[in-house]
């Protein structure tokens, strides 16, 4: 059976990949097109360029997604595995709504808060790897956070009831995170005369393929996960096992 999610949550994974990149083309694009205009109009020296802006903005931008998509899509099979049976008495298909949507807050939505992406142009050379080396920082505390809250939560609801322990661990993953975001440091390298427009359709349109993907994925998976675990085949073994 863990074989069977796995390929599910790799095939939601690629489906989502899909749409999220056409959004990304339609929305994301013109504004990449600008920011690389911005750059271009500051008289930055640039070498040879070995991949065109056209194969980067079509067949590059499907696969990076795509490979994305179908790692994405591993790891909450995965994850929706260990969930499944443990953390409430959900049926499948509302367990892995529940565990992309937790996944999503977690590894994209709060990390995006306090590090938005940012479109060429904006940020220095020199502090590519100190941005980066924040950025995946704060995706690891807000991955700590999120286990801690959901074990808490756990332990609450044992002790009074589901309600209770789900809203104590929301609020206290909420705090933790907002504590750790205040702690780290700001990155604010917007180059002078950018146009905020631009800024912020490219953050918009980032966030949205990432919401796009996630949510396809979810809701694909969680048909998928439905019909492996609830199915003719799952309900004759069982049936079997128990006589």
């Amino acid at each position: 059976m863990m074989r069977a999610l796995l390929v599910r949550g790799m095939i939601a994974g690629v489906i989502a990949a899909v749409l999220a990149a056409l959004f990304a083309y339609v929305m994301g694009e013109p504004s990449v097109d600008v920011a690389i205009g911005f750059e271009e109009s500051m008289a930055h020296e640039h070498g040879e360029e070995l991949v065109s802006r056209t194969v980067q903005s079509t067949a590059g931008l499907l696969v990076a997604i795509g490979v994305y998509g179908v790692a994405i899509g591993g790891l909450l099979a995965l994850a929706f595995a260990i969930a499944y049976g443990r953390v409430g008495s959900l049926r499948p298909r509302l367990t892995a709504l529940l565990v992309t949507g937790a996944a999503f807050v977690v590894v994209v939505l709060m990390p995006f808060l306090k590090y938005p992406a940012n479109p060429p142009a904006v940020g220095r050379e020199g502090t590519i790897q100190s941005r980066t080396a924040l950025y995946f920082a704060f995706v690891a505390l807000s991955i700590v956070a999120g286990l801690v809250a959901v074990y808490g939560g756990r332990r609450l609801t044992e002790r009074y009831d589901a309600w209770t322990g789900g809203i104590a661990g929301c609020l206290g993953y909420v705090a933790v995170m907002a504590v750790c975001a205040w702690l780290m440091p700001v990155v604010d390298e917007v180059p002078t005369g950018f146009p905020a427009s631009t800024l912020w359709g490219f953050r918009i349109s980032s966030l949205g393929t990432q919401l796009t993907l996630w949510t396809v994925f979810g809701l694909v998976f969680a048909t998928l996960a439905e019909r492996a675990l609830t199915g003719p085949a799952v309900t004759s073994a069982q049936r079997v096992a128990n006589q």
